[in-house]
């Protein structure tokens, strides 16, 4: 089998065999909204297979395995929002990375970027350790949580139309599971910046008349149920970005502590 079945031990599993499996936009829809709380709706997300291009690629991905990673199990599963069930940050990415998320079941974790993330969550005391190597590894969030807009690996980390908006139920449903302690979001990179905003209005947000642009430090004030909530938008931590220098442990570092101060 090219993945990890739900109930077989692998840590953190959120799902058991018993997990309804959703097979199309429909049945996202339903099981996405009748999912009454956050890890019922990570243990659905993350046995999801509505999406046959992403199904095929991310268990291809798990049976050839990349040469340095030969020797391990992949997960390669969709893989689910993780950390505080009742954070007062969420950070919102783009995929899991094929042999990141994708061979260690864990959003963010077992690749650079997730090395550069977790390491500044760290520093700014949203993480409880600064790495983030596999399930079961002993890392927690503190106040935190990420998710992604598509939740399963997709070819060239680039989703088609059709998989995001058959996805984006799962991420709206989150948001709306969140949204009662959620004081501060960060979109990481400008796909999940412009992901977001339809899923924030979806789970009940009050948004601006007009969709303000990303950047790096953008700010915007948005409401729910008469409580300010803010969004925060932040360079992705990609190698590239870090390799040239767009992104820095300082610019990083700012953000997330810049977090603190609004969810004070």
């Amino acid at each position: 089998m090219d993945y990890v079945p739900p109930g077989t031990g692998w840590p953190d599993d959120p799902a058991t065999p018993d997990t309804p499996v959703a097979h199309d936009p429909a049945e996202v829809a339903a099981l996405a909204a009748g999912s009454a709380t956050v890890a019922e709706l990570a243990a659905r997300e993350s046995v999801c297979r509505a999406c046959p291009r992403l199904v095929a690629w991310r268990e291809e991905v798990a049976r050839v395995k990349r040469r340095a990673f030969a020797q391990e199990t992949y997960w390669g599963r969709p893989v689910a929002g993780w950390g505080d069930d009742k954070p007062r940050l969420l950070l919102l990415g783009l995929a899991p990375a094929a042999h990141g998320g994708n061979r260690t079941g864990r959003i963010f974790t077992g690749d650079r970027s997730g090395d550069w993330l977790f390491a500044s969550l760290y520093r700014t005391g949203w993480a409880a350790q600064p790495t983030s190597v596999r399930a079961g590894d002993g890392q927690r969030l503190l106040g935190a949580r990420v998710a992604a807009a598509v939740r399963c690996a997709p070819p060239a980390n680039k989703p088609t139309p059709e998989e995001r908006a058959t996805c984006s139920p799962w991420l709206a449903r989150e948001i709306a599971l969140c949204a009662g302690s959620v004081r501060v979001l960060v979109a990481l990179g400008g796909y999940a910046w412009q992901a977001c905003w339809p899923a924030l209005r979806e789970a009940g947000y009050e948004l601006p008349r007009s969709r303000p642009p990303f950047g790096h430090g953008a700010e915007v004030a948005l409401a729910y149920e008469g409580e300010t909530v803010h969004l925060l938008g932040c360079y992705h931590p990609s190698q590239q970005n870090t390799f040239t220098g767009r992104v820095t442990e300082d610019m990083l570092d700012t953000i997330f502590r810049r977090a603190i101060e609004l969810s004070a």
